[in-house]
């Protein structure tokens, strides 16, 4: 491995106003390693032609644990029986390490929210990820729906995941996405977030996750064809 003694901090804060304090231009440079959380259980398995099976879902974690990852997204358990049955064999075997967190994926969908707490169940710690959509496109064209019935949907999945979470045997954290957020207005998915929030009421002792997703296909880009030469460009193909 690289000696990373020798790197240091090489770059500085903006001037402060004379008489002005902030506390953000401090912030110049982590002190820790953040969390990196791996999703290849999920969105790896969801763009495959045929997807992976039980017993190759239970090798790929078994090698996110060993690189070191401590917060798996291990899929969506009401998706499939596959997905469901391998979040019951990491819990029931007790295949999940102290310090591992696992996370699954909901819809804001009443039986898709509670078909995900009968797979979680028990789970040492697991991050319950919830999420509806908010883009102009998904709201008028799939929902038809206005933005404040849009933003009631994820009211009612977070009153929905905070209710069992109390009722269901486990150690739960939180994390909301305002999905396909490159296509929402900011000031709305704000809202929406805040929303939420204001249900799930997280602290500094269980503070909870907000993912802004940025969601392919959102828009067409131009392409070109291998093998026909650019004259226009370099030349090349």
């Amino acid at each position: 491995m690289m000696d990373a003694t020798k790197y240091h901090v090489g770059y500085y804060p903006p001037p402060v106003e004379p008489g002005h304090v902030y506390e953000w231009p401090r912030k110049d440079h982590i002190e820790k390693a953040p969390i990196w959380c791996s999703v290849d259980l999920r969105d790896g398995n969801q763009s495959l032609i045929v997807p992976m099976s039980l017993d190759e879902k239970l090798e790929f974690y078994e090698m996110l644990v060993r690189i070191g990852f401590k917060e798996i997204e291990v899929g969506f358990p009401a998706a499939s029986e596959t997905e469901y049955e391998f979040l019951r064999k990491l819990i029931d075997e007790n295949r999940i390490p102290e310090d591992v967190t696992v996370q699954v994926l909901t819809q804001c969908r009443d039986h898709i929210i509670r078909k995900t707490f009968e797979a979680v169940k028990g789970a040492p710690r697991a991050i319950i990820h919830f999420y509806n959509s908010t883009s102009v496109a998904q709201r008028e064209q799939v929902f038809k729906k206005s933005k404040e019935e849009i933003k009631q949907i994820a009211v009612d999945g977070a009153k929905l995941v905070k209710k069992l979470s109390q009722e269901y045997e486990g150690n739960f954290l939180f994390e909301y996405s305002p999905e396909s957020f490159t296509g929402t207005e900011p000031e709305y998915a704000v809202e929406v977030c805040n929303a939420v929030l204001d249900v799930m009421q997280p602290t500094p002792d269980r503070p909870m996750i907000i993912n802004l997703p940025v969601t392919v296909e959102m828009s067409t880009t131009p392409t070109r064809l291998s093998g026909a030469p650019n004259i226009s460009n370099t030349g090349t193909a």
